[in-house]
């Protein structure tokens, strides 16, 4: 059986998303912590007024897209989290820079998916 463009991109996001969840990990910016919904309300861009990017990443980006690919929802029509992970993660004292090379193939391969 081929896939089709449509599904083999998605495939492909969602192995950029485990990627994205093993470099969160590997760098010890996971966190076990479990967050209500009501900690992650924010009407700021990525959160920033409650939420670090990574957590940000793992409590609101990493289930968001896994859930849209769970129900074969559309993805959004653009996407853009790399520049922000490179202005704040980009500043930690920490070798991120594949993490943001998965981040940026992300926005390529979502925003490329409609």
């Amino acid at each position: 059986m081929t896939l089709t463009s449509q599904e083999a991109a998605r495939n492909e996001i969602a192995a950029q998303l485990i990627e994205l969840e093993a470099g969160l990990r590997q760098l010890g910016l996971w966190s076990g912590d479990v967050r209500s919904p009501e900690s992650l309300v924010s009407d700021q861009p990525f959160a920033v007024d409650v939420l670090e990017m990574e957590q940000w990443l793992q409590y609101v980006f990493l289930p968001t897209l896994y859930n849209l690919l769970k129900q074969d929802a559309p993805m959004p029509e653009q996407c853009a989290i790399a520049p922000m992970a490179e202005e704040t993660l980009g500043k930690k004292p920490i070798p991120c820079k594949a993490l943001i090379a998965t981040l940026r193939d992300l926005d390529r391969l979502i925003t490329e998916t409609q």
